[in-house]
């Protein structure tokens, strides 16, 4: 939707209250504190309180229902999400199969170049199953049509050069003028499908060659896209995805999975504890085989372990083949190992042909194993334990990373998983924080994971990153301090730090409430949740979070994204959220529906702009409004130059347009607070 120039205006006075907002907002604290000096949240308060802070936002009768169960008995139950059912959620996730693929299945169904190449080159068969074959053969279709005009070359080569030149000019004639008849072939053939049932449809596609079915996919983009899928079993269309580009389903499905999940899962906290520890343990999903990887770190390493042991947690992403290929540990190599001093798995089969000389270095291929990284073993102290101030030194993390070699990984780019290799260890003791490492193979680093898990820096450091999480961007020493005592003498139990800053004054406290500013994640996820959307295409919601600086596993440093406010207050975000909000509740964002109007008539309000107002006030923002936003959107009920029929919101003689007053809702400096 476009702004007329008021609007603009209006978003831009937005803008302004949402950046002076915090300062707004501790002056009202303090004026509220000085008329009781006992000031605490009333029960409404608190039930919205919990709800902003541990679920992705709550949804219209949220707070009713929190207030009826108790505020206390609603947290312990989202401290035990087994106790929830959450089977609605699955039958959302149903269509997204390659969510409960393993790394193995996905590989197989979704090949990468490197799968490809392999079957191309005769290492490995084509698959019987037609679908399958399908995919493989439209990839290698282009690589083997490569190598032929390679080797047209060469039999050319001899011809004079002007020869040459002549026959080159028509060569790009000539498949200038095929690429122009392969598209019209695509278009007359691609409206011939449209016209079919989508079973019949998909037949047509899988009898199509190579050729033309890359030519029918390249020309398929937006609308006409959209009607090729059309009708088509979730299956087909990550078939058809997948003759296009095979990673495409694979990476689309993943990001729809985590969309789907926070915005309609009933294990709320447990999603918000997901996606903090993935945040945490940052893996980016652009970096070669972690494409393919972070499906199962996600679902088998992270969830299962968001509220276990710390420890527990640490392993299983050490482990994990996505972190092992994304800080490339599974490369690194032990400088004194028996594989970097050549010596072979078996001394006395071909030593003399191998390894003439006993001592002589292996010489390694570029991207291979090559020596010591370092990568890992720093981050791992840095971002995922000790933190950077936690008292070690860079002998530390060199001696970490000799610890950690051998934890490798049996064909990443094919799905394998974690091994132990014995021959890239280094031999020796290693020293560690003052800890003297004694040589016992792969139990080195899982000694060296205990240490760092359970030493004072680490509890510190994860107690304020969940209290920064939970509580405030600089919350209270004291409170960090107690959870991270709770930390300590509970075995790095997460649930138990967590209890401990749940009960705490601190986090109940007036300043705490709607002090902190939403990620780009739990804006757009609150929006849904809060105007009951309804998602049948996470992929638009998922370009809108790319616009604003927080695509779904798309960190590419280790450190994840920031849940300071700083990050991510600006104008140009924040006139990007107001854009999101007004689209998403006047229909324009496509694959997700917005019923406002239904909603404000169960409550007597849709026909009255005022009333309207007043509902969405209460309803979406808890009453927590200040005068001045709520007169900036007042005023826009008196804006005549509203599309499409040029009258003012509160026209009585019209209906009020609810989604443009609910956008505008959506896009206040109040809603971005939670």
């Amino acid at each position: 939707m476009r702004f007329s120039p008021r609007q603009l205006g209006l978003a831009s006075l937005f803008v302004i209250l949402a950046l002076a907002l915090p300062s707004q907002l501790v002056i009202a604290k303090k004026k509220e504190q000085q008329t009781s000096l006992a000031a605490q949240m009333d029960d409404r308060k608190r039930a919205l309180h919990a709800l902003n802070r541990l679920t992705f936002g709550p949804r219209p009768g949220d707070v009713e229902h929190v207030m009826s169960v108790g505020v206390e008995k609603w947290i312990e139950l989202q401290l035990h999400p087994d106790k929830i059912d959450d089977s609605a959620l699955a039958v959302r996730l149903s269509p997204l199969r390659t969510l409960r693929m393993s790394t193995h299945e996905l590989v197989a169904n979704f090949p990468p170049p490197q799968v490809i190449k392999a079957v191309e080159t005769g290492k490995q068969p084509l698959p019987s199953d037609p679908v399958k074959r399908a995919v493989y053969e439209d990839q290698m279709e282009p690589i083997q049509e490569k190598q032929s005009r390679k080797q047209q070359a060469r039999s050319d080569s001899a011809d004079a050069e002007n020869a040459d030149k002549t026959r080159q000019d028509k060569d790009n004639d000539d498949e200038l003028a095929r690429r122009r008849e392969d598209r019209l072939y695509a278009d007359l053939k691609a409206q011939d499908l449209l016209d079919l049932p989508p079973d019949q449809r998909m037949k047509e596609i899988l009898k199509m060659s190579p050729a033309d079915r890359r030519a029918l996919t390249a020309t398929m983009k937006g609308v006409k896209r959209d009607e090729l899928l059309e009708g088509m079993t979730p299956q087909q269309r990550e078939t058809m995805m997948a003759l296009n580009n095979p990673q495409q389903p694979v990476a689309a499905e993943l990001v729809q999975g985590k969309l789907l999940r926070a915005t309609y899962s009933e294990h709320q906290l447990e999603e918000v504890m997901t996606d903090f520890w993935f945040n945490h343990f940052n893996v980016f999903i652009g970096k070669g085989a972690d494409r393919y990887l972070i499906s199962s770190y996600e679902r088998d390493v992270i969830r299962p372990r968001a509220m276990g042991k710390f420890e527990d947690l640490l392993v299983a992403t050490a482990q994990s083949p996505a972190m092992l290929f994304y800080l490339d540990n599974w490369l690194s190599l032990g400088p004194n190992s028996d594989i970097a001093n050549g010596v072979p798995k078996n001394p006395n089969r071909y030593w003399r042909r191998r390894f003439p000389t006993k001592n002589a270095p292996v010489k390694q291929a570029k991207g291979k194993r090559s020596g010591l990284n370092e990568n890992y073993g720093r981050e791992l102290m840095e971002l995922h334990t000790l933190g950077v101030n936690g008292g070690y030194t860079q002998k530390d993390v060199t001696e970490v990373a000799r610890v950690l070699t051998g934890w490798t990984l049996k064909q990443p780019r094919q799905g394998g998983g974690f091994t132990f290799e014995a021959r890239m260890h280094e031999p020796g003791d290693k020293l560690v924080l003052r800890h003297r490492i004694k040589p016992n193979g792969e139990k080195e680093a899982l000694e060296v994971l205990h240490i760092l898990a359970h030493h004072p820096s680490t509890a510190r450091f994860i107690s304020l990153k969940l209290a920064t999480r939970f509580v405030s961007d600089n919350p209270p020493p004291a409170l960090v301090d107690r959870m991270a005592q709770t930390f300590l003498k509970k075995d790095g139990d997460i649930r138990e730090v967590l209890k401990t800053m749940l009960r705490s004054p601190e986090f109940w406290s007036p300043d705490a409430y709607r002090a902190k500013v939403k990620t780009p994640l739990e804006y757009v996820v609150s929006a849904l949740r809060i105007s009951g959307a309804d998602v049948t295409d996470a992929m638009p919601i998922a370009r809108t979070l790319q616009q604003m600086g927080m695509p779904p596993y798309g960190m590419q440093p280790p450190t994840g994204y920031s849940m300071k406010a700083e990050a991510w207050v600006n104008s140009s975000a924040l006139l990007g959220r107001m854009n999101f909000g007004v689209a998403l509740t006047a229909g324009k964002l496509k694959g997700v529906q917005v019923d406002t109007e239904r909603m404000l008539e169960t409550n007597n309000s849709a026909n009255n702009a005022v009333q309207s107002l007043a509902w969405l006030e209460n309803t979406w923002l808890g009453g927590d409004i200040s005068m001045q936003t709520h007169d900036l959107i007042a005023a826009q009920l008196q804006d005549p130059t509203m599309k499409p029929t040029r009258r003012t919101l509160d026209d009585p003689a019209h209906a009020p347009n609810v989604g443009v007053i609910a956008g505008l809702i959506l896009g206040s400096p109040e809603f971005q607070r939670r």
